[in-house]
């Protein structure tokens, strides 16, 4: 775990730097306040950090202010080195943001156990993250494929529908359904059925962008949002994702099954004011006419096609 030492004292810095190293940390040092928060302020900064209570530039009461004030999700555990002793002192410092104090000249002992300390809480926040990460993962991820679920997608429809009307911008939707996939539950088997909607999730996502969303709408259906994209791009861009679906069959229950899907798209364009349900009406009336015409294929629609149906 890296340590950040910040103190004006060479002598201090250099006696802090041994001492830690023995303790198999790893260290970075700083000899006043300002150079002390580039690193604090750095993409990757220290988890710990030892800082002198008076330093020129900024003091660590300041560095201790500016830290919690950052916000950062990820705790730095801040010890302050003072010569203070008095009780008003050390109040002062914990009401700044610090969370413990060594008083120099410092006990080798008592700082090794505050490290400690600092470790454990660090340890128990990032263990506190991860849940969190855990849990929001499991609100907003379909169990089964790992895209965005139901909900999720449909909010993000909603905000990328805002967001495009407001910057002028096209936005693509889709719909897919995979091809047959009663067929595929009922001759293979449901946990046949499971791992063809495993791979083609895994298929698909191969083949879009960083920046483009796609979830699991319901069964063998799902709802693409394309940002940026109009109508002519959006049909070829779902001609490129049905050949990687059809491209090599799946291995299901042991056997080489061929699988395709079809697509449904349309467009909101700049001075276009659809709602997020008439998109997917649009997009799903497409899909329909995709299986009409025997499937395997991209057919497009428009919102005043779909309000005309």
């Amino acid at each position: 775990m890296r340590v950040l030492v910040a103190d004006d004292s060479l002598v201090m810095r250099r006696l802090l730097e041994s001492t830690l190293e023995s303790w198999q940390y790893e260290v970075a040092s700083a000899k006043d306040g300002e150079e002390a928060w580039a690193v604090l302020s750095s993409e990757d900064p220290p988890r710990i950090a030892i800082l002198d209570w008076m330093m020129p530039g900024r003091s660590g009461l300041e560095l201790c202010q500016m830290v919690r004030q950052q916000g950062s999700p990820d705790y730095t555990y801040i010890i302050l080195l003072t010569s203070k002793s008095q009780r008003e002192d050390i109040v002062e410092g914990l009401r700044s943001g610090a969370d413990d104090y060594v008083v120099k000249p410092f006990d080798r002992h008592e700082l090794e156990v505050r490290l400690r300390v600092g470790r454990r809480i660090i340890d128990l926040q990032s263990q506190l993250l991860e849940a969190q990460a855990a849990l929001r993962d499991q609100a907003t991820r379909d169990a089964l494929t790992r895209v965005w679920n139901r909900g999720s997608i449909l909010e993000i429809l909603g905000r990328e529908v805002s967001r495009a009307q407001r910057e002028g911008r096209p936005l693509g939707v889709a719909m897919m359904d995979i091809d047959h996939f009663k067929v595929i539950n009922d001759t293979y088997g449901h946990l046949a059925g499971d791992e063809a909607l495993k791979e083609t999730a895994f298929r698909v996502s191969g083949g879009m962008r960083s920046y483009d969303f796609f979830g699991r709408y319901g069964g063998e259906e799902f709802l693409f949002v394309v940002p940026g994209c109009e109508d002519r791009n959006l049909i070829a861009y779902a001609e490129r994702l049905r050949h990687l679906i059809e491209s090599e069959p799946y291995r299901l229950a042991g056997q080489d099954v061929a699988v395709t899907a079809s697509f449904g798209v349309t467009a909101l364009m700049p001075g276009d004011h659809p709602t997020p349900d008439q998109l997917i009406r649009a997009a799903d009336e497409a899909l329909y006419e995709a299986k009409r015409l025997g499937r395997n294929r991209v057919c497009h629609s428009t919102v005043r096609q779909a309000s005309s149906l």
